[in-house]
């Protein structure tokens, strides 16, 4: 019996290392999957209206010149994103919230006016967004913009804008098929990857304007909002930060990948320096993959984008100022529960309907609401890095040296390009300057 015991021990103990081995795989994957989310929707979530507009124009006006200027945007937005994660893992709040506590009053405010300048601009091209995609279908704007309106802030107040959610995601997903239409529009590699690597500015007015656009489309402040905040209600664990923080950093890239290959669709397709003036035109690199139909896909992604940061952007406003003032906020509770929160969504929706409304060219709309968000984007960058800066806030998750640098670096070029266009567009109101 001893023997047989003795034989049968050895067995024993490696499969008892290998069910430890495999549980520890098992809760390993289980946390991934509950951490990973907020870095990617985030970044992904700013290949909006806007977004997709954007990079069409840089592509069908500039080639691949911007191809530089988006690796060092992507790298921004990975520094951007991290610290926000970690500030939102470390301390369990918002950026509203640690504004709030760690600033004056009147720097506190004058950050939350900011935030609901670039958010009120962004869901003004939401809507404009929705306006272009379905004039691609025949339909006026006097129509799909006030029914769309009213649809998303029926959804939102009465609990079921879950469902809907679902669904402009799965529509918006069409703007996946650019990698497959950038190879088969067979651009030119060599130049791809010549401007990919070495800059090839202009230094002219509209070349800095769209460099702008590009940094406040890629890098936008509600998507820091969205990422602080969506860490901190998750409960994220600080010993799972690692985990985090690879969702923060992977999505960054992955966003901003789908991003390049717009860039390059749209180049290879139009092949000539042009200006944007309609989602029709928007819709050209497309073709390799749709044909005649181009178009037609380009708006069914085009609407799902755009309505769902419709509802996104001045949700995640309202939250913030509510989180800000200490008030009532969730889309579950009534007007009479949560007044200040649902108002500041109805009223950033009438705006945003009513101002793309009013408007003639709405991709014009698009591009100028995503340079005034560039402009707007340095200030609140500025106070995430402070606060990341911060021992007596962070401690030791505090940015270190050299990490210190880059975000220091980043910020101050995307601040000095900001600047650097508020002075050419102040100037050109006295006549100074070309454009």
């Amino acid at each position: 019996m001893a023997e047989d015991l003795l034989d049968r021990t050895p067995a024993r103990v490696p499969r008892t290392r290998l069910a430890q081995a495999t549980s520890r795989r098992w809760r390993r994957f289980v946390i991934v999957l509950a951490v990973i989310g907020p870095g990617i929707i985030a970044a992904n979530a700013g290949n909006d209206a806007g977004g997709i507009v954007t990079y069409a124009a840089a592509g069908a006006e500039f080639g691949y010149r911007t191809l530089f200027f988006m690796v060092f945007v992507t790298v921004a937005l990975v520094v951007v994103q991290e610290m926000c994660s970690r500030l939102g893992v470390f301390t369990g709040k918002g950026l509203a919230a640690l504004i709030r506590e760690e600033f004056s009053l009147r720097v506190a405010a004058f950050a939350l006016v900011c935030l609901v300048i670039a958010n009120t601009g962004l869901v003004i091209s939401e809507f404009a967004g929705i306006g272009a995609a379905l004039q691609l279908f025949g339909v006026s704007k006097y129509l799909s913009i006030p029914i769309s309106a009213v649809a998303i802030w029926a959804l939102v107040l009465f609990g079921s804008y879950r469902y809907a959610e679902r669904i402009f995601l799965v529509l918006s997903l069409v703007f996946f098929a650019y990698p497959v239409a950038a190879i088969l529009a067979h651009p030119n590699w060599a130049e791809v990857l010549s401007n990919t690597v070495v800059p090839h500015f202009l230094l002219t007015s509209r070349f800095l304007l769209l460099g702008v656009a590009l940094v406040g489309t890629t890098i936008t402040p509600y998507m820091q909002l969205y990422v602080a905040a969506a860490v901190a209600d998750k409960g994220i664990s600080v010993e799972d930060y690692g985990y985090e923080r690879l969702d923060a950093v992977a999505g960054a890239i992955f966003g901003d990948v789908i991003s390049l290959f717009i860039i390059i669709a749209t180049a290879a397709a139009v092949r000539r320096s042009v200006q944007l003036n309609s989602a029709a035109q928007a819709s050209a690199a497309l073709e390799p993959v749709a044909g005649a139909f181009a178009a037609h896909l380009f708006g069914i992604g085009l609407f799902g984008a755009s309505a769902l940061a419709g509802a996104v952007v001045p949700l995640s406003t309202s939250y913030a100022l509510s989180e800000a003032v200490g008030v009532e906020r969730s889309v579950s509770r009534s007007f009479r529960e949560a007044p200040v929160f649902l108002g500041l969504f109805t009223g950033q929706v009438i705006i945003g309907s009513a101002v793309a409304l009013a408007t003639s060219n709405l991709v014009q709309l698009l591009l100028v609401t995503q340079i005034l968000n560039g402009l707007i984007t340095p200030v609140i960058l500025a106070f995430i890095l402070v606060m990341a800066n911060r021992r007596s806030l962070l401690g030791d998750a505090a940015n270190g040296p050299i990490f210190r640098a880059v975000s220091t670096v980043c910020v101050a070029i995307v601040g000095a390009l900001s600047f650097v266009v508020l002075v050419q567009t102040v100037l050109s109101m006295f006549g100074v300057g070309s454009a």
